[in-house]
């Protein structure tokens, strides 16, 4: 980047980061989320460090908190207040432990620091003064020298003591808060009364604590941990954090239980990991980990910079927002032809991964979201869904970004597009576009699909372009010799791989439907049609067909439900350890009548025309009959009789510890559950992992019966 490129983003970067404090610290509103302003303030950061010529000191870099409101009195703080530097990876707290392992031990390094690990409250910092043990005021961060006089409301709060246990004379900092529980009950009030909601718990303290009448502060319910020793008239002075907590303790000031005294940095990433996947199961809200060096000695012989100490950072965990700028937009051809806009990202860290690509969706999408290529976007990604563009920073451009146009031909065949009338997506028409072809391949061996293991996007690419493979079912021909005639493979890499694809030759039903990658038959509707076709699913009450006419038992030559309860044909009935031949079902459902498909209960007539026009091309027929060739083998994962889970619908979230998401989806289907993908008011279980995400939120909201994996586990008797 040029420096007068540099200057003109800095500028741009601190009248957002302004805009938005304003709005976070004063106002209690949020636009954006905590973790969209962390990443812009990095941003800046970074920028100023390269060119250190552009640092002003209004920027939001060299200051402490915000603009005071001016409703309430100002106050100077005894102490002045610092902010902490945040680290946002393991690299960088070793990079900080690096830093003062230099900065205080020198060369040798033979003295070890200790660390306190302290959560970091997601709420609204706050400053007590104490004179003889009496409570006579509270200040919040303001700008750092002086905050703004709530004691009023402050004082309304029951875990604040308003005297000690020890008549000193005390400056004392920490956090006040409101609980999850708490929050959500207001918010209920709040709508009951016409008024706006909270966008979160940190907002709503903030929001309260500068009410006028303490009346209402009282009413909602907030709490405070203490952590930070200011001016003080104590006898003994502590000498760690450790100490100082304590003795906030025995002075009555409510500290966080939760802190831990480790004696190295990897144990303070093991605290942080810890908390990380925890963190759900608190009654508050945090966002990180404060690190300190414990001993006070060592805090003062590293000191501070102008705005922050060099003995302490705030570690936030992976956020599942943050900001990035669109270097490009291109467009993918989806294997049912659907084309789909990509906005080519700059590279950045978000949730746990670093994302490069985001979706745009749709031509619909990109024209309302108006994102741009030079753009600055919000970007999230949560769990196991594919980053997508939230939104555009508008008030970052240069006026030198560029507008994209949706393409009028397929971007890889330049064969003709159609969007049809009241749908979202634009599709290539042509059926021989090679782009669809190769989506198939990947979608074909995909988690949810055959679940081929190694065999991954790029290996099944490499696979086409050396002229391997015609269509899916030649994976289940392939040897190593060809595999050794690619890239980077090995002997050893070779022998796993063929071994996967042996045993990916047996699939349940409902998985081998979703592989063939029918248009508008996902996850779900693929289980249906599992059950349609075993005669074990209801139809629609407004369908004229009776649910005699669509059993699969009166179709010929082999219905499946007959030969799923036919005794005298042991060879053919549906078992764990039994096989159907794929032949056996395009026979079966090519029988089906139009009217037949369509009386599945939840099928409407776009989905059932696109499964009778599947199974009456006679492309596909011949693919089927070259999947029994090679070997493939189908077993029945539905239910032989009610369980638990049975006809109940069920959400899986989170990371699990003992199986795989796809693993408890197949038990569900086995068990007759119903998997689906979002929570909503029909959903019976949410079967919840660690780092679960919004989905607990919405079950909580909803009322669903959520269960661990333990739960799970015991419900179902499965092992």
């Amino acid at each position: 980047m040029q420096e007068v490129q540099a200057k003109h983003r800095i500028e741009k970067l601190k009248e957002q980061i302004k805009k938005l404090n304003y709005e976070y610290f004063v106002l209690d509103k949020s636009e954006v989320s905590e973790a969209v302003r962390d990443s812009l303030k990095r941003e800046l950061k970074e920028l100023e460090a390269r060119f250190p010529q552009f640092v002003t000191p209004d920027s939001p870099t060299q200051r402490v908190g915000s603009a005071l409101l001016g409703r309430f009195g100002k106050v100077a703080h005894l102490t002045p207040k610092k902010s902490l530097d945040d680290v946002f990876s393991e690299e960088e707290l070793q990079d900080w432990e690096e830093r003062i392992g230099k900065f205080v031990l020198g060369p040798s390094r033979n003295e070890k620091i200790a660390y306190i690990c302290e959560l970091k409250i997601d709420g609204l910092n706050i400053t007590l003064h104490y004179e003889k043990g009496k409570f006579v005021r509270a200040l919040t961060r303001g700008n750092g020298v002086e905050g703004e006089d709530v004691t009023h409301t402050v004082k309304t709060i029951e875990s604040i003591p308003l005297e000690l246990t020890e008549a000193v004379d005390l400056e004392v900092s920490g956090e006040v808060y409101m609980s999850k529980k708490s929050f959500e009950k207001m918010n209920k009030e709040q709508k009951r009364e016409g008024e706006e909601s909270f966008a979160n718990p940190r907002n709503a303290a903030a929001g309260t604590i500068r009410q006028l009448d303490p009346a209402v502060v009282a009413s909602r319910d907030l709490s405070a941990f203490f952590y930070e020793l200011g001016k003080n008239s104590l006898h003994h002075a502590p000498r760690t954090q450790e100490e100082i907590l304590k003795k906030f303790q025995q002075l009555g000031l409510p500290v966080n239980r939760e802190f831990r005294l480790v004696d190295s940095i990897e144990g303070v990433l093991k605290f942080c990991k810890h908390w990380h996947e925890k963190r759900e199961k608190l009654s508050y809200e945090i966002d990180g980990v404060v690190v300190k060096v414990n001993q006070k000695d060592l805090q003062e012989r590293m000191g501070f910079t102008a705005k922050t100490p060099r003995w302490a950072v705030a570690y936030k965990f992976p956020a599942e927002q943050t900001t990035t700028q669109v270097l490009d937009i291109i467009v993918q051809v989806g294997r049912t032809g659907a084309l789909t806009p990509v906005a080519v990202l700059k590279p950045v860290f978000v949730a746990g991964s670093t994302v490069s690509r985001a979706t745009l969706h749709n031509e619909d999408e990109l024209g309302k979201k108006d994102v741009r290529v030079g753009d600055t976007v919000i970007i999230q990604k949560a769990g196991d869904i594919i980053p997508e563009v939230v939104s555009v920073l508008k008030n970052l451009r240069t006026s030198e970004e560029k507008k994209f146009h949706f393409p009028k031909k397929c971007p890889v065949c330049n064969g003709h597009v159609e969007k049809p009338e009241g749908e979202a997506i634009t599709r290539c028409i042509n059926p021989g576009c090679l782009a669809k072809e190769r989506e198939w391949f990947i979608h074909f061996v995909g988690k949810k699909a055959f679940d081929i293991d190694g065999l991954g996007e790029k290996v099944v690419l490499q696979l086409l372009d050396q002229g391997f493979l015609a269509d899916p079912a030649d994976i289940f021909t392939l040897t190593e010799a060809d595999f050794l005639q690619l890239p980077l493979f090995k002997e050893k890499r070779t022998g796993n791989l063929i071994a996967a694809i042996e045993k990916a030759k047996e699939v349940s039903l409902s998985r081998f439907l979703f592989a063939l990658g029918i248009r508008h038959v996902g996850e779900g509707t693929s289980q249906d049609l599992a059950k349609f076709i075993l005669g074990e699913t209801k139809v629609s009450p407004t369908s004229s067909v009776s649910a005699s006419t669509s059993s699969a038992s009166t179709l010929a030559p082999l219905p499946l439900a007959a030969l799923a309860r036919e005794p005298t044909r042991p060879e053919l009935v549906l078992r764990k350890t039994k096989y159907i031949k794929p032949t056996e079902i395009f026979l079966a459902m090519h029988n089906f009548s139009i009217d037949e498909i369509n009386a599945i209960e939840g099928f409407g007539d776009i989905v059932a025309q696109s499964v009778y026009d599947f199974f009456h091309d006679e492309k596909m027929k011949r693919f089927f009959e070259k999947l029994r060739k090679v070997g493939v083998r189908i077993f029945s994962d539905v239910s032989e009789k009610k369980t638990v889970l049975s006809n109940k619908k069920i959400v899986v979230t989170g990371t699990l510890k003992n199986f795989t998401r796809e693993e408890i989806k197949d038990i569900v289907k086995r068990s007759g559950g119903i998997i689906q993908s979002d929570v909503s008011a029909k959903t019976d279980y949410l079967v919840c992992g660690e780092e679960p995400g919004s989905k607990l939120a919405r079950a909580k909201e909803l009322g669903v019966r959520i269960l661990t994996e333990e739960e799970f586990v015991r419900i179902t008797n499965y092992e």
